[in-house]
């Protein structure tokens, strides 16, 4: 039996309806996505409202603020390698060797040393010259580590002022003897208010993206 021939048009386009079926897995994999939507969850967590934003809306967000943040990849992307493939000007197989990479170069910029050696280490693969080099098999699970541990970093700096102001509150309502009152019933607008009056959004969507930086 020959080799598999990917630029096969039947074979394109059964990796092209492949391709389609896992953008949501890619979307978590590759791109800064992971590092938002924690971000963000971990703020509606902080403010103490559950659906506070809501889900539609926190999605919603981070997919835009996503797709701002992967635009110059994308771009690159698109022009040496999507493009090009659409025109015919290139084959299915040098397309994937051109679209891998911007969108690794993204990665290794964002991925920890510890992390890259540790998957390097489980794959039983020797340390690249250049990260570049570095294969996809090992690349993605190091940067989605990163990416947790980075997002998570970042949502505990922003529980911090969040946790002083329920602190006060439950200590202000326990010496009043208000001890069947939940404190978050009387915390939240506190905290929403602090929040407006700092222009959250503004420094908490500002500082996401300065970190792919």
């Amino acid at each position: 039996m020959g080799a598999l021939n990917i630029d096969h048009p039947l074979i394109s386009m059964f990796f092209l309806i492949s391709f389609l079926s896992l953008i949501p897995a890619i979307l978590m994999m590759f791109t800064s996505f992971t590092r938002i939507v924690i971000v963000l969850s971990l703020l509606r967590q902080a403010l103490g409202g559950p659906q506070i934003p809501p889900n539609t809306v926190l999605i919603g967000i981070s997919l835009f603020i996503t797709l701002f943040v992967m635009y110059p990849t994308l771009d690159t992307l698109a022009s040496e390698s999507i493009v090009p493939f659409m025109d015919k000007k290139i084959t299915a197989s040098e397309a994937i060797k051109r679209g891998e990479r911007p969108v690794k170069d993204f990665m290794m910029r964002q991925t920890r040393e510890k992390d890259l050696a540790l998957f390097l280490k489980l794959a039983k693969v020797e340390t690249p010259k250049e990260p570049m080099d570095t294969p996809m098999k090992v690349a993605a699970p190091a940067f989605v580590i990163s990416e947790l541990k980075t997002a998570f970093e970042m949502g505990f700096l922003l529980y911090l002022p969040f946790i002083i102001i329920d602190m006060v509150v439950a200590s202000v309502m326990l010496s009043m003897g208000m001890m069947m009152v939940p404190p978050v019933m009387i915390s939240l607008p506190f905290k929403l208010l602090l929040f407006v009056l700092v222009d959250g959004w503004n420094i908490v969507i500002g500082s996401i993206v300065r970190s792919f930086h």
